[in-house]
């Protein structure tokens, strides 16, 4: 089964980031990714289902309109089984504390340390049975 990431960050080369740092995995199917610039981008893409199903979605704090604390907010409410991590440059405890008040699974310091970010990504689906 592939798990389904959706990566949420308005920074352009991001995408090229996560699909070069997740290319074994992409290329053997174990992931399939995902990639909205903005809250409301994510809104859409997980209200009309990316296929497969998300799992897993990955969302920077600080992007214009809506904030990844603001996504986080409005997925937990539709979708409260929707396992959320913020991946943030902002790593301040009022943002960290905000974060995990709002659902948040796990919290990322930019910039990622992927080998770690992949053990987080399986600890959190072994924790949530996906």
């Amino acid at each position: 089964m592939s798990v389904s990431i959706l990566v949420v960050d308005d920074e352009a080369d991001v995408a090229d980031l996560f699909k070069r740092q997740f290319r074994r995995e992409l290329e053997s199917g174990d992931y399939a990714m995902h990639f909205a610039q903005s809250g409301k981008e994510a809104l859409e893409l997980i209200t009309n289902s990316a296929e497969p199903e998300l799992m897993l979605v990955l969302a920077d704090i600080n992007m214009p309109g809506m904030s990844g604390l603001e996504l986080l907010e409005q997925a937990k409410q539709r979708w409260p089984r929707l396992p959320l991590v913020i991946v943030t440059a902002y790593g301040d405890p009022e943002n960290r504390r905000k974060a995990y008040e709002a659902g948040a699974l796990d919290f990322v310091i930019k910039p990622i340390e992927f080998n770690s970010l992949k053990a987080r990504i399986n600890n959190i689906l072994t924790m949530t049975g996906l």
